[in-house]
């Protein structure tokens, strides 16, 4: 933010990158830029105290004001100002021209004062917060609609421009009376008839300062302005001066973007990465990047990336769903700045030029991209690409890898910057190429959206220009194999290379065969099931009306908010920022708790809807077409502690124990001749805690067989195990359950329906006859505070946040997040070693079954009826022997059609 002269340039730098947005994105045939010319102007004659209140501009933007003009002059836009008038009235003014013309108008700005002039044919548009404003949501900001914004502001007054208004006149109450009266002439004639002592002698005395304000913020539309709409067409950016004025205050992100977007040739720029290794990146390396346009220069390098024995590889598709997605391009990469784009599937480019195909369209000759025919690039690409003495380096590898799988590739071996980032700082920061370019060569690489565009002129990559699509695409490559010369050295040094090279690395393929497997559904059940939840929502929100009285949408917070906190009268209601009350589920469970009748309902309604919405309706359209099965990606690189993330669908928070939640599972389906096997670890994670925190006693009850939670219940409650009542067992597996979490005593009042106090005392209780637990807990959160990381029995740093924080709250979180992450983490790695020995043992053993989900401690296979038995042996002894611990690793199976069934 300060410009290589020393110049503080933050106000400067805002401006520009806004306004190449908004060129990049809009289609509008006249632009401008309408500047303030000074602070004096009619109105203060009008009223001399006008803006007198202002505070003079800090001293660092001052200097920027003139840079700010400079920026709209490199960028060719026209811009516009006049003595005597403040800019809105320009405006309003140039508004009104285009009106008459028949154009339509957007206003960039989120001023206020200008909302009075949207309506048929104007918008305004807030660039800061991408959100387009109109007469709505000028009714939401002033209470009125943009015809009558000007009565409102004379009344409420505007203390940052000192208009007066009345005293003891707010916007809100300015929208009534005005509402209520029509207009301000009217309300002022009347203001003898309001009833509010207060409200009508202010009214009736400071009416001649109502109608001095209303002076002072009606915009003037008439202004003699020099300049003509048509003065302000659109014109060509001139690259050499946009490209100085950019280098000139060191703007490196938007040059590189400009180099994308106007084919400006750029400078190289030194930058030093978080090493002190000096690394020169080109913004521009056209020179460096080579677009490989003829099976001769494909061949040379591959001929030179089987002499380097390696090789950075990245694809350019049609679609992010990789198992549907056609291939587009290749990038690769051997040396840092070196690297090459394969374009194969792009189409050609519709522009005005030289031949004509008929229906009135032109293509240039330059728009038909020359390109080497798809099945020759795969001939020499896919002995590469399998090459076992090869190693093929990529980001988020696996989903390149399932891309080409499509084209009878299979990648081996492979490297992963993605995931050597996450071993090396799992927690400590986000690991997608942007952050990790950012961080480690202090980079800023070009953003897809700069060579697609975004919103509706967003076009897919298979129409991207080929000289876009090689700046992008080869740097992709490029950079992906600087990061990884720097993390692999850092793997080393940070000591994760344990925990990538026996975890996460050997996951890849792994999770790749499962994702390219599927599991089937039962599209017609799952259709069914959304008539019954449609059904049962239906009959739910009979009985929320009942209960609140009337009819409302009980899926809009705000109605619901009116309707429990305004007409029911329910206690706790708290607006936030938005004016809306706060209805999300901490608040309505406080309430259930109170023992009203209203939010149980809701609740239910809205865990059904979400069921509706987030399974039985999407999972019908997630049913690939060729296969029958649903395809789920797993994400090895977001959770600290290790554990995986599904989506697409998300097949890890279906609910177990709701009878809904079982329905969504009864639909995914073993295949003809199959059944499901589903393999669980049984207590995992109380076991680990039993390890790593040496108790004996919970030690020797796991290697007796004994119920875990009864004899918790015994220790601490002085019951006898035998007989015992259901109801102290649940408080105790509540409370086992509960530590791993660094449960509180709220928490826990909460769970079990008791006061705190007692939760308090069944806390104290467990840590008296458990102490190990507590001095467990204790070093963990030191060890936190000092490393900031705690670790897993297999060495992985979970990084934690928030644990130093002053704030107790935020530091409770930290603190609980270092309790849990040994025994979480532990419990991930335990189920990602045993996933990595699976399919080699089954294999192995001659046995058909397919891995083909994973979720939290399960693991569900696929299996030929004939093959049940032996399967189910090999799985449970393969789980139960991935990891030595105090205690055994005991693992539960189920067998069924579907996975409700299995479980």
């Amino acid at each position: 933010m300060v410009s290589p002269d020393g110049t503080q340039v933050n106000a400067v730098f805002g401006f520009t990158r806004m306004l190449m947005k908004l060129l990049e994105n809009t289609d509008a045939d006249h632009i401008a830029v309408v500047f303030d010319h000074a602070r004096k102007t009619f109105r203060s004659e009008i009223f001399p105290e006008y803006k007198a209140n202002r505070d003079a501009p800090p001293e660092d933007l001052i200097p920027q004001f003139e840079l700010v003009r400079e920026a709209t002059k490199a960028l060719n836009v026209a811009s516009v100002d006049m003595e005597g008038f403040e800019a809105d009235d320009l405006i309003a003014t140039y508004t009104r021209h285009a009106l008459e013309q028949g154009s339509k108008v957007t206003i960039v700005s989120s001023d206020k004062d200008l909302m009075q002039l949207v309506g048929s044919g104007v918008t305004m548009f807030d660039a800061m917060k991408n959100k387009t404003i109109g007469p709505e949501e000028v009714i939401e900001k002033f209470g009125v609609g943009p015809n009558r914004v000007i009565d409102v502001q004379a009344l409420a007054g505007d203390s940052s421009d000192n208009v007066p208004g009345v005293q003891g006149i707010g916007i809100k109450t300015a929208a009534q009376l005005i509402n209520e009266y029509g207009d301000l002439d009217t309300l002022l004639e009347h203001a003898h008839e309001i009833k509010q002592p207060k409200r009508r002698e202010k009214l009736t005395e400071e009416a001649d300062r109502a109608r001095i304000s209303r002076q002072l913020v009606t915009l003037k539309n008439d202004v003699p302005v020099k300049y003509n709409l048509s003065d302000f067409a659109v014109r060509e950016v001139q690259g050499k001066v946009l490209v100085e004025f950019l280098s000139k205050h060191g703007f490196r992100s938007m040059l590189k973007s400009a180099t994308i977007l106007y084919g400006i040739k750029a400078p190289v720029i030194t930058v030093t990465n978080t090493d002190s290794e000096k690394i020169n990146i080109a913004i521009n390396k056209t020179a460096d990047y080579e677009l490989i346009q003829s099976l001769e220069a494909l061949e040379r390098w591959v001929i030179d990336a089987l002499e380097a024995g390696s090789v950075t590889i990245d694809t350019e598709t049609t679609s992010l769903d990789a198992l549907n997605a056609d291939l587009v391009g290749v990038s690769l990469s051997i040396i840092p700045g070196r690297a090459c784009y394969i374009p194969l599937g792009h189409k050609p480019q519709l522009t005005q030029g030289a031949l004509d195909l008929g229906g009135g369209r032109d293509i240039s000759e330059e728009s038909l991209p020359s390109q080497i025919p798809l099945n020759e690039a795969i001939k020499l690409l896919k002995p590469l690409m399998e090459n076992p003495s090869v190693l093929k380096i990529g980001q988020n590898i696996k989903y390149d890898m399932k891309v080409l799988s499509r084209y009878n590739i299979k990648v081996a071996p492979i490297d992963d910057t993605m995931l050597i980032s996450y071993a090396i700082a799992g927690g400590l920061h986000g690991h997608a190429m942007d952050d990790l370019a950012l961080k480690h060569l202090d980079h800023k690489v070009i953003k897809y959206s700069d060579v697609t565009g975004s919103g509706k002129s967003k076009i897919t990559f298979d129409m991207v220009p080929l000289n876009k699509a090689l700046i992008y695409a080869a740097e992709d490559a490029d950079i992906t194999g600087q990061l990884h010369r720097l993390l692999k050295l850092k793997l080393v040094s940070d000591r994760m290379v344990k925990v990538y090279e026996t975890i996460e690395r050997p996951l890849v393929p792994i999770l790749f065969e499962m994702e390219r497997t599927g599991i089937k559904v039962d599209g017609i059940e799952l259709k069914r099931l959304s008539k019954e939840f449609e059904v049962k929502l239906g009959i739910l929100e009979g009985d929320i009306h009942k209960l609140a009285g009337r009819e409302f949408n009980v899926g809009s917070p705000k109605q619901l908010g009116e309707v429990m906190f305004e007409e029911m009268d329910l206690p706790g209601g708290k607006k936030g920022k938005t004016g809306a009350y706060a209805t999300g589920v901490e608040v309505l469970e406080v309430l259930v708790d109170q023992g009203h009748a209203l939010p149980v309902k809701v609740l239910e309604w809205r865990r059904l809807a979400k069921l509706k919405s987030t399974y039985s309706d999407a999972l019908i359209e997630q049913i690939n077409s060729d296969t029958g099965r649903v395809h789920t990606s797993y994400f090895q690189g977001g959770v600290s502690t290790g554990r995986l993330a599904s989506s697409n669908p998300n097949l890890q928070n279906i609910p177990v124990r709701t009878e809904e939640g079982r329905k969504i599972r009864q639909a995914f389906i073993a295949d003809d001749g199959m059944v499901l096997l589903s393999a669980d670890y049984s207590q995992i994670e109380l076991r680990l805690l039993a390890h790593v925190a040496d108790i004996k006693v919970l030690k020797e009850a796991f290697l007796e067989g004994k119920d875990i939670h009864a004899l918790t219940a015994s220790q601490v409650f002085g019951v006898p195990v035998k007989g015992m009542d259901p109801l102290i067992r649940r408080k105790a597996k509540a409370i086992n359950f509960g530590i791993i979490y660094g449960i509180s005593a709220f928490g826990l009042a909460r769970q079990l329906g008791i006061d705190n106090g007692e939760a308090r005392d069944y806390i104290a209780a467990y840590f008296k006859k458990y102490p190990g637990i507590r001095d467990y807990m204790e070093q963990t959160k030191e060890h936190a505070r000092k490393h900031g990381f705690v670790t897993t029995l297999f060495g992985r740093k979970c990084h934690i946040k928030n644990i130093n924080e002053k704030n107790p709250n935020i530091r409770g979180l930290g603190e609980r997040a270092a309790i849990n992450a040994p025994i979480q983490g532990g419990a991930a790695d335990i189920i990602k070693r045993a996933m990595i020995r699976l399919p080699g043992a089954l294999q192995k053993s001659g046995l058909k079954a397919c891995m083909l989900l994973q979720v939290h401690d399960e693991l569900i296979f696929e299996v030929p009826k004939k093959e049940l038995d032996a399967t189910t042996k090999l799985v449970k002894a393969t789980m139960s022997g991935v990891a030595h611990l105090d205690v055994p690793l005991v693992v539960d199976t189920g067998v069924g059609q579907n996975w409700d069934e299995a479980h």
